[in-house]
């Protein structure tokens, strides 16, 4: 077998030179290898200094390259891999390909995969462009698979909303997510917060509408938001809750024009309006933070507003927000 690190008679020499208590650093250096490999090499699969064999673990070196030598099952089934890194290249995740796969599929055994087949497939695969591509249609985009620490967000120091009605004095059904028409908002901020775009989300539904805005005045995000919500069914349009944010301060006329009645959340409580918090992140795959929104065209907006409504939800039962939606109209 070949290979960069050891072969059989190095592992025979690490078996020797531990029954005379050296240090790993100096086994490598006996070997001419490094001190990590050494360590690696000793305790592959649960060996130690006291139960370390070289043809064990030669044995365990073949069995581990015979694995990596394996087709997977994304190599394997053509239509299958298709499928995936077409629902990729739309943003799915891989949980919800996976239970897409059941609802288009419902016959087929060979369009079934899990998960985290498809995850690592993604991390393994030899072709640099190509795992490049789709790593970048994942949600987090990450090029290497390890657990991080979100840091908080400190706090916004944000002057008082005259006349605001706190999300403590919000009707209960809103709570339930049983009655629809009631919606979460936010603003997501672009480069150097010259330039933002609106978000609103509808709890139940998950439906969410992206509004472009040429400003952040509170004018301007009324009229733009108002804009947005009365093309909607009078029975969809109930409540909106909202942070703390000063765009909103012309709520008052926003209720005039739409009849939504809005409500804010306290300060620093992103969990209060976690729908809308949950789909901004969604977003973010499309307009990743320092992205300029005066150079995204009204029409990109809107393209990814349809594409983000037509992936599947897991809170949903892998149905498809737009799915929802239409089914309350109906």
């Amino acid at each position: 077998m070949k290979t960069k690190e050891l072969d059989f008679s190095d592992r025979e020499e690490i078996s020797r030179l531990l029954r005379t208590d050296l240090s790993f650093a100096d086994i490598g250096r006996t070997i001419g290898k490094s001190k990590s490999c050494v360590s690696r090499e000793v305790s592959r699969r649960g060996l130690n200094r006291k139960t370390y064999r070289a043809w064990v673990a030669d044995a365990f070196a073949w069995q581990e390259k015979a694995k990596q030598g394996r087709k997977r099952k994304l190599d394997h089934y053509q239509e299958l891999r298709t499928v995936v890194f077409g629902w990729l290249r739309k943003k799915y995740s891989p949980e919800q390909i996976v239970e897409r796969l059941k609802t288009e599929y419902p016959e087929r055994k060979d369009m079934r995969i899990a998960a985290e087949t498809i995850y690592s497939y993604l991390y393994v695969h030899p072709k640099q462009q190509l795992r490049k591509e789709l790593l970048a249609c994942l949600r987090r985009q990450r090029k290497v698979r390890k657990k991080r620490r979100k840091p908080g967000d400190p706090a916004e120091k944000r002057g008082k909303i005259p006349n605001m009605t706190s999300i403590d004095e919000r009707p209960p059904e809103v709570d339930s997510r049983m009655i629809p028409g009631h919606w979460e908002g936010d603003l997501m901020i672009g480069l150097r917060k010259q330039s933002a775009i609106g978000t609103l989300t509808e709890r139940t539904t998950r439906l969410a509408l992206i509004v472009p805005l040429k400003n952040t005045d509170s004018e301007t995000v009324r009229k733009a938001f108002s804009r947005e919500i009365v093309r909607l069914p009078a029975e969809l349009r109930q409540t909106l809750t909202y942070d703390q944010g000063r765009e909103m301060k012309q709520h008052g006329l926003f209720t005039r024009d739409t009849n939504v009645r809005v409500y804010f959340a306290h300060k620093s409580s992103p969990w209060e309006r976690g729908t809308n918090e949950n789909t901004n992140g969604l977003i973010r795959q499309y307009f990743p933070k320092g992205t300029n929104f005066n150079s995204i065209s009204r029409r990109r907006i809107k393209q990814v507003q349809a594409e983000l409504n037509d992936r599947p939800r897991k809170c949903l039962s892998f149905k498809k927000p737009i799915e929802v939606f239409n089914q309350l109209l109906q």
